[in-house]
């Protein structure tokens, strides 16, 4: 006779849907392309624009900003171009900070505990729903970005500074990389949104302890000062992805930026996991 486990994940992951944050998650990812091309559509510079005005967002030139209006494909990667910065780090440390933390000042985590669900379980059905929301978040900025771009702007083809115009077979694939590739770097704070998610009762300081440390990292990293020591900082590689939208795709940073997430995740993931161990659970 099979036993049933303790905490499943779709149970989790219903749980965490329902949660007004992950509400919060999607209407700032579909905000974004509205707010943006609701600007440029209707903004003051609109008619500088249409009279062949340059140097405004989507003018034209031969960058990622300026080709932005040139069709669905091209606004999705300004989109992600804008958002991989700050709001999709702010919704990977929100979803991954608030894991243990939001039990533990609930006052539920014991509760879950004593089910009972073993603490090691319990850690990786709540990793993976969070890994999971935070995956969700990308594909919905990007596909929803697609949809309004080429409402917007129509069915042009995928153009970019160094490589011309892409097909759309072969742009989805781009845009699949970077997608990837961007969800991969942004793994190095949700290791550390995780682990302060463990060692605090505060969700807010788990998220907020997340962001500061990514922000000072690329701080340091605009430190020309430091040299070659900014390599082995892992937000040196988040603008790797640009490497995808060469013809021939530059694996070279994608694979730096890929190694050092991943390991620094493993590490901060794996000390979590063996402070959970060990960790009074009085809330």
């Amino acid at each position: 006779m099979k036993t049933k486990k303790a905490l499943p994940f779709r149970v989790e992951l219903i749980r965490q849907l329902k949660r007004k944050r992950t509400l919060v998650a999607l209407i700032l990812v579909i905000a974004l392309p509205l707010i943006v091309v609701t600007a440029v559509k209707f903004g003051p510079s609109a008619d500088d624009r249409a009279g062949g005005g340059g140097g405004g967002f989507g003018d034209g030139d031969l960058d990622l900003v300026g080709l932005a209006t040139s069709g669905g494909w091209n606004f999705a990667l300004t989109m992600m171009f804008f958002a991989s910065g700050f709001l999709l780090l702010i919704l990977v440390a929100m979803f991954m900070g608030d894991t243990v933390a939001s039990e533990a000042s609930w006052s539920t985590l014991r509760y879950l505990l004593i089910a009972p669900v073993p603490r090691r379980r319990l850690l990786s059905i709540k990793l993976a729903v969070a890994l999971l929301l935070s995956f969700v978040s990308i594909v919905v900025l990007v596909g929803f970005s697609y949809l309004v771009g080429l409402f917007a702007f129509g069915s042009g083809n995928l153009s970019t500074p160094t490589a011309g115009v892409f097909s759309n077979s072969e742009a989805l694939w781009r845009m699949t990389i970077i997608s990837v590739y961007i969800f991969i770097t942004l793994l190095f704070a949700a290791g550390i949104a995780f682990l302060l998610s463990v060692l605090t009762d505060v969700p807010l300081g788990a998220v907020g302890g997340a962001v500061v440390i990514v922000i000072v990292s690329n701080i340091l990293d605009a430190i020309d000062a430091l040299g070659d020591l900014r390599q082995w900082l892992p937000t040196d590689y988040g603008a790797a992805w640009i490497g995808a939208l060469n013809r021939e795709i530059d694996w070279t940073g994608m694979s730096r930026g890929v190694a050092y997430s991943v390991v620094s995740f493993i590490i901060f993931i794996t000390i979590a996991y063996l402070r959970f161990d060990r960790k009074d659970i009085t809330s």
